[in-house]
């Protein structure tokens, strides 16, 4: 039997085009869609879902409870190119052992961290 595999999340948003054009703008998903009302972007095998819900609020009160990491090969470049989408850092870029490390906040307030690790830490 083939084991479970996570291939995607849904964030839901009082502002789901906000949402989705912040992800659009500072993290360049290798594709985006509409689905059946659906916001998709698709980073690497993995998909990312976003809605609207009339059960949340416009702010995500415990962010620190689900992060978002995203594996960068250039944390700088993509740092940068964060910063230029308007985004508020939790953590800006820093390194830890070799390895590069940011924790974004996105336009709800969740947290969106992107890690480049070093040659060291993958071996």
């Amino acid at each position: 039997m083939k084991r479970p595999v996570l291939g995607s999340l849904l964030l839901s948003s009082t502002d789901p085009e906000r949402l989705s054009a912040w992800y659009a703008a500072a993290l360049d998903p290798g594709e985006t869609s509409d689905l059946n009302g659906y916001r998709l972007l698709k980073f690497g095998e993995f998909y990312l879902f976003i809605d609207s819900r009339a059960d949340i609020s416009d702010k995500n009160p415990e962010p620190g409870r689900v992060i978002l990491n995203f594996d960068v090969e250039d944390a700088r470049a993509v740092a940068a190119r964060m910063a230029q989408a308007g985004t508020r850092w939790l953590a800006e870029l820093e390194e830890r052992d070799g390895s590069l490390f940011a924790t974004a906040i996105d336009p709800d307030g969740n947290y969106v961290q992107i890690i480049q690790l070093s040659g060291e830490h993958l071996a």
